[in-house]
C-alpha cells in the first residue's frame, strides 16, 4: 500500500467551542488570540471562579426533537457538532449505508454535573428522587451511543477516554477503522461539559488551575514566562474522515490528510508529565514514522500548551529536541481554555483550518518565553505560512500521549507529489 493509499481524508468539521459554534465565528475567534475566558455564574465564590464557557448558542433548540430531554450537556454538543461535520462531508444519513459508518467519540469524564444533581435528590428526598435516566444520561460513551442513534450508524461505536487526550485518540481509532477496511465514513472528534463548581474545586485544589482570578482573559498563558496554570472550558469537535480515494470516487471534498498517528505512554506518574518528555517524544516518532516524514519536513505544530508549569517545560524540551529548524508553533488554549476530552479534536479541527487558509492562529497572552524555550510560536497576530505539514499534539493526564500527522491537501484532495512520500510503505 502506498503512502498515498494509506491517507486518510478529513471531509467534514463540525464545532462547539468557547470562540464559536461555527466555524467561520470559530477560525475568526481563535485568529484574534483574544483568551474565552469570562467569570461563571456557577462558580462564583471559589477560589477559581472563572471558565471559557460555550455560549451563544441554545443547544436544546440546536439539537431539537424530544430525545433533547435525555441527554446531558457534553451529549448535546456532541450531537451539533457531528451533524454539522457530517453536513459539511456532504453526506447524509439517510443515504450512506450505515453498516459502514462508525462513530469514535472521546469523552474523559461524561455528564458529571447530572450526577452532582442526582446526588442531592438522593439525600434530599430518597432513593426514589433519583432520575431512572442517570446512568445513560452521565455515562461517558452516551456522546458516542447518541451520535451513532441520530446519524443511523451501525458501525463500531467506541468511546475513548485517555483523559485530555481523549479527542485525538478518536481520530487515531477513527483512522484505524477505516485502514482496515472495517468502515468507509468514520465520524470522530470528543466532548467534554466538566465546568462545575465540584469538577473547577478538585482541578484547583491539585494546583493545575491559574489563579488569575482578578484577569481571566490573561490566565491561560501557554509557554509564557508567568504562566501559572490552565483555564477549564468546554466544547466539542468532530471531523468525518474517509479514505481519500472514496471521498474522492464519491465527489467529497478532502480539506486536509490524517497522514499518521502515534501514541506513547509516560508510565511515570498520574497527572505529571514525564520531565524527559519520553512517552510524549514516542508519540512524535510514532506518527512521524506512519507517515513517512522526516522531522525536518514538519511546517508547523499544534502544542497542547496547557499554560502549566510542568507541561510547557516538557513539551517545549521535546520540540526543540525533535525539531531543531524550528516548525511555527501555535497553542489554541489561550484563547480557548483547556477543553480537556474535547482539546484533540478542536485543535485538530484547528490544524486542518490552519492547513486550508495558509494561516497560522497566534498564542494569547505570551509576551516572554522562559529562558531555554527555543520555541518560534506565534503571537499577537496570526503568520501568514504555507503549511504543508503539521503535528498536532495531545497529552493527557495518566500518562497518555497522542500526536495527530496533518498533509494539506491539493484541489483534487491529493497531496502534492513527493517521490518520499508516494514510496511503498
Amino acid at each position: 500500500m502506498t503512502r498515498v493509499d494509506r491517507d486518510v481524508a478529513v471531509t467534514g468539521l463540525g464545532l462547539v467551542t468557547p470562540a464559536g459554534s461555527d466555524e467561520h465565528t470559530f477560525w475568526e475567534g481563535l485568529c484574534a488570540g483574544v483568551s474565552m475566558a469570562r467569570g461563571c455564574e456557577e462558580l462564583t465564590g471559589l477560589p477559581v471562579d472563572f471558565g471559557c464557557p460555550v455560549v451563544g448558542i441554545d443547544l436544546d433548540e440546536a439539537v431539537g426533537g424530544r430525545a433533547v430531554w435525555r441527554m446531558a450537556r457534553f451529549v448535546k454538543m456532541a450531537l451539533v457538532a457531528a451533524r454539522r461535520a457530517v453536513a459539511d462531508a456532504g453526506l447524509s444519513p439517510e443515504r450512506w449505508d450505515g453498516d459502514r459508518v462508525g462513530v469514535v467519540l472521546g469523552v474523559g469524564v461524561g455528564g458529571v454535573s447530572v450526577l452532582v444533581d442526582n446526588v442531592r435528590r438522593l439525600d434530599g428526598g430518597g432513593a426514589g428522587a433519583v432520575s431512572p435516566l442517570l446512568v445513560p444520561m452521565m455515562m461517558p460513551n452516551a456522546a458516542a451511543g447518541e451520535v451513532a442513534i441520530a446519524l443511523r450508524a451501525h458501525g463500531p461505536s467506541l468511546a475513548p477516554a485517555t483523559a485530555c487526550a481523549s479527542g485525538a485518540t478518536a481520530l487515531a481509532l477513527a483512522r484505524d477503522l477505516l485502514l482496515d477496511g472495517r468502515c468507509d465514513v468514520v465520524v470522530a472528534g470528543g466532548a467534554e461539559a466538566v465546568l462545575t463548581p465540584l469538577v473547577v474545586s478538585a482541578f484547583a485544589g491539585m494546583g493545575a488551575l491559574s489563579l488569575r482570578t482578578d484577569d481571566p482573559s490573561g490566565a491561560s498563558r501557554p509557554f509564557a514566562a508567568d504562566r501559572d496554570g490552565f483555564v477549564v472550558g468546554e466544547g466539542a469537535a468532530v471531523l468525518v474522515l474517509e479514505r481519500t480515494a472514496d471521498a474522492l470516487a464519491r465527489g467529497g471534498r478532502p480539506r486536509a490528510l490524517l497522514a499518521g498517528a502515534g501514541s506513547g505512554t509516560d508510565a511515570h506518574h498520574p497527572t505529571a508529565p514525564d520531565p524527559d518528555g519520553g512517552g510524549a517524544r514516542k508519540a512524535v516518532e510514532a506518527a512521524l514514522s506512519e507517515a513517512g516524514w522526516a522531522a525536518h519536513e514538519v511546517d508547523h505544530i499544534n502544542a497542547h500548551g496547557t499554560s502549566t508549569v510542568l507541561n510547557d517545560a516538557m513539551e517545549s524540551a521535546v520540540i526543540s529536541g525533535l525539531f531543531p529548524h524550528r516548525p511555527s508553533v501555535t497553542a489554541p488554549k489561550g484563547v480557548l481554555g483547556h477543553t480537556l476530552a474535547a482539546a484533540g479534536a478542536i485543535e485538530a479541527a484547528a490544524t486542518v483550518l490552519t492547513l486550508e487558509h495558509g494561516l497560522v492562529p497566534p498564542i494569547a497572552n505570551l509576551d516572554s518565553l522562559p529562558d531555554g524555550f527555543a520555541l518560534d510560536c506565534v503571537v499577537k497576530e496570526p503568520r501568514i505560512q504555507r503549511v504543508e505539514r503539521a503535528l498536532s499534539h495531545s497529552f493527557g493526564f495518566g500518562g497518555h500521549n497522542v500526536v495527530l500527522a496533518f498533509r494539506r491537501a491539493d484541489a483534487d484532495g491529493r497531496p502534492p507529489a513527493d517521490p518520499g512520500v508516494l514510496a511503498v510503505a
